[in-house]
């Protein structure tokens, strides 16, 4: 099985939930936010969400362009292949959500925070991760290993701390979809940081990627 193929049978999990547990899809904070995935043009929150597969898949061949950086393969399935709102999900170490985008403008955001990512890395002197969600309250990171295609936990910042599946396809398989109603996000300040100089800037950034559902 491929990563393409796990996360679609995720996201076929994930409707199949909702619609068993609540008798309806899932529902998100568009805040007025276009996107293919939404059911009801009414305008108001929260919306009536689908999985969308993408007529031409997403490519993040121009972040490794112009990163100079051969990017893992999985990046391309895991991102490009749908549009989708985040994804709730629990497992045996723990509650999360992962990362879809939203629309194509939301694709090209999320490569922008993936550039700043890989950045901060490269300026650390670290090995490059790249993120796919969050574990419990945001303060770590679910992150692939580019070289290896491993799934590890990582806090912003520091090098990744704890191995959850030796590939993105297998971290999928793993993953129970996370019955919950929309909660509406409250938009990031630099207030909210409490960490200076490029760490506010980094974490503002993700806050920011992650509220906007």
């Amino acid at each position: 099985m491929s990563c393409a193929q796990a996360l679609e049978q995720f996201l076929s999990r994930y409707h199949q939930s909702y619609q068993s547990s609540l008798g309806e899809g899932p529902r998100c904070y568009a805040r007025g936010e276009a996107s293919p995935c939404v059911l009801q043009e009414d305008g108001e929150d929260p919306q009536l969400w689908q999985t969308i597969r993408r007529e031409q898949p997403g490519s993040f061949a121009n972040v490794s362009h112009a990163l100079e950086l051969p990017l893992h393969a999985d990046i391309d399935e895991f991102y490009g292949q749908f549009f989708a709102a985040h994804l709730l999900f629990e497992a045996d170490f723990g509650e999360g959500e992962l990362l879809q985008p939203w629309s194509q403008d939301d694709f090209e955001f999320l490569q922008q925070n993936l550039i700043g990512h890989l950045m901060m890395k490269r300026k650390l002197k670290q090995p490059p991760t790249w993120f796919i969600g969050l574990l419990g309250q945001g303060d770590e990171m679910i992150c692939v290993d580019n070289e290896t295609g491993a799934v590890w936990r990582e806090t912003p910042g520091e090098l990744p701390s704890k191995k959850l599946a030796d590939s993105l396809e297998e971290f999928l398989v793993m993953l129970r979809p996370r019955v919950a109603p929309a909660v509406e996000p409250v938009e990031p300040t630099m207030a909210d940081v409490d960490h200076p100089g490029l760490w506010a800037r980094m974490k503002l950034m993700w806050q920011h990627l992650f509220s906007r559902r």
